[in-house]
């Protein structure tokens, strides 16, 4: 069974519209704990403020359940914001504490003389090191991003790919069971919905 979280702030109808056209099936939403047991994969979409997320996270009573499920090696794709909250803090509004699985901080772009801010449009993925959820990929790995705010991990080894935009950040990570996607992958196109697929066939 696959949980997608619903915590009433996610980009849920896109990600939903993807997986349904990826033939998802036993897919349900998850708004409270108990809907996340026997989960086989988790998703967490993400769309706003970091503290704002976490907060509603902790209204449902969904913080610790995800915890133990990532501990217990269930597959977890969190998708922009949904990548942020697996760090311990994010700088959005002040400092907010996320839920602490990977190591570093969610922090602002500077101000650019030269580029905007938010981060919106399409970039090219830097590819560091093999993926699972990157086979099949074409050379030229396009996907579309919508930020202001980027993860700055503390162990480099977690990223599989960054991109350049004043400064290079992580737009994916993993570590083991745990996936994080600074882009969307449910507005990417062919290449958002390969990585979906990949993440199903897990």
């Amino acid at each position: 069974m696959l949980a997608v979280i619903d915590y009433g702030a996610g980009n849920l109808r896109s990600v939903l519209h993807a997986l349904k056209h990826l033939r998802a099936c036993d897919m349900r939403l998850a708004r409270q704990p108990d809907e996340l047991e026997g989960a086989e994969k988790i998703i967490l979409p993400g769309v706003g403020a970091f503290g704002a997320c976490m907060e509603q996270m902790r209204k449902q009573n969904l913080v610790e359940p995800l915890r133990n499920a990532l501990a217990a090696g269930v597959p977890y794709l969190g998708i922009c914001v949904g990548m942020q909250m697996l760090y311990e803090v994010g700088e959005e509004m002040g400092e907010h504490p996320g839920l602490g699985i990977l190591g570093g901080r969610v922090v602002r772009f500077p101000q650019f003389a030269d580029r905007k801010v938010p981060h919106m449009g399409w970039n090219q993925l830097n590819i560091r090191r093999e993926s699972e959820l990157l086979k099949g990929l074409d050379e030229e790995n396009y996907v579309y991003f919508v930020h202001s705010y980027y993860c700055a991990p503390t162990d480099g080894n977690t990223v599989v790919a960054s991109v350049d935009y004043g400064v290079e950040f992580a737009a994916f990570v993993q570590r083991g069971n745990i996936y994080g996607m600074q882009f969307h992958p449910e507005k990417s196109q062919k290449i958002g919905l390969r990585i979906l697929a990949n993440f199903l066939r897990i």
